[in-house]
């Protein structure tokens, strides 16, 4: 389902998927870097998407819904030069048109690279 889509290109693997839970990885290299050399923030941001649209996807798939990102926001709070970052999403809110998602973003030590909450919309399936 996600071969040649934008988290495959940026080495993202979805680790863990349990109910409103999921986790996945992303390394930090020279897909993920913005030019001064550290993790890029829109690359944090497609991880944090990924991981709660995955999830939602999860939840609505036996419904033959679809789960789309409609809004997402981020506060990046330190800079990662190398390595892997994980990215940890716990869905808050599962309403029938709607899931609240927040994500986490943490290094190899546990500690917070960022933060984000995004918001997604149960459609349809065409």
């Amino acid at each position: 389902m996600s071969a040649n889509s934008l988290g495959t290109n940026l080495g993202i693997e979805i680790t863990k998927v349990e109910g409103k839970y999921v986790e996945g990885t992303m390394p930090v290299d020279d897909r993920t870097r913005q030019p001064y050399g550290l993790l890029h923030g829109g690359a944090s941001a497609a991880l944090a998407e990924t991981l709660g649209s995955v999830g939602s996807h999860f939840l609505v798939a036996e419904q033959k819904k679809a789960a789309v990102g409609i809004e997402i926001n981020a506060n990046h709070l330190r800079g990662k030069k190398d390595g892997v970052v994980t990215g940890k999403a716990t869905c808050v809110h599962q309403g029938g048109r709607m899931h609240v998602w927040n994500i986490d973003i943490v290094d190899e030590d546990d500690k917070l690279i960022a933060t984000a909450r995004l918001t997604v919309m149960i459609v349809a399936r065409s």
